[in-house]
């Protein structure tokens, strides 16, 4: 589990493709600090795996597989050598849970649509994927390419969030620009909370609770259920 609190910004140095994968090699002198191989880092909000260490001149560098999967959900496909990444590790057990719950899982991408600035911080406008457009609210976390942030206003095709002058230097939402792909994660909590009420996307057809507490289907819940 990450937080997407970013600790440092990383480089892509080498892509390998192979076919329905490719093997990344990133620069991260402080997130392969004591890593290992088979250990988790999340690159723009992807966990991955490390596979290989390796050492040179200019600092440490991990290499992680991309399955084919990862690489048509999320935006790492359009990474290229020299493509600045925001890396975190993962979260220690009793750590402090900076931002909120990632999973490192991406739900989709979006993209950079307009960038506002105002005197000590920048608004930023990103699409969103229709269908996951009810899982963000006004002043819920939603994470944007790994970065833990707070959404200003939610809409039916977009958000916006505020980013102060730390987020702008500290992580790759301060050099991208309008069109620039962005990986996408909702808040897993709402995900929970759809389900539990049995509005998973029609898998509960009869509208009914998991108890049968509502057996005639014709309560609030349905309702909206059936919206």
């Amino acid at each position: 589990m990450f937080t997407g609190i970013v600790e440092e910004l990383g480089e892509i140095v080498a892509i390998e493709h192979l076919g329905d994968a490719s093997r990344f090699q990133v620069r991260g002198p402080v997130v392969t600090e004591g890593a290992k191989h088979g250990d988790s880092i999340a690159v723009n909000g992807v966990c991955l795996t490390v596979v290989d260490l390796i050492e040179d001149a200019e600092g440490t560098r991990f290499s992680a597989d991309v399955m084919a999967e990862t690489l048509g959900r999320s935006s790492l496909g359009a990474l290229d050598i020299g493509s600045r990444v925001n890396l975190e590790r993962p979260m220690a057990l009793g750590g402090r849970l900076g931002g909120h719950i990632v999973q490192g899982h991406v739900d989709g991408t979006g993209a950079i649509v307009d960038r506002k600035l105002s005197e000590h911080w920048e608004i930023v406008k990103i699409s969103l994927p229709a269908e996951l457009s009810r899982y963000v609210v006004e002043k819920g976390s939603i994470t944007v390419d790994g970065i833990s942030l707070t959404v200003v206003d939610a809409g039916p095709d977009y958000f916006t969030v505020s980013l102060i002058p730390t987020t702008l230097a500290l992580t790759t939402l301060g050099v991208k620009q309008a069109g620039d792909p962005v990986n996408l994660e909702v808040d897993v909590l709402a995900k929970y909370v759809e389900r539990l009420l049995g509005r998973d996307n029609g898998n509960n057809p009869q509208g009914n609770n998991p108890q049968g507490n509502n057996p005639q289907g014709n309560g609030t819940q349905d309702k909206e259920a059936t919206a």
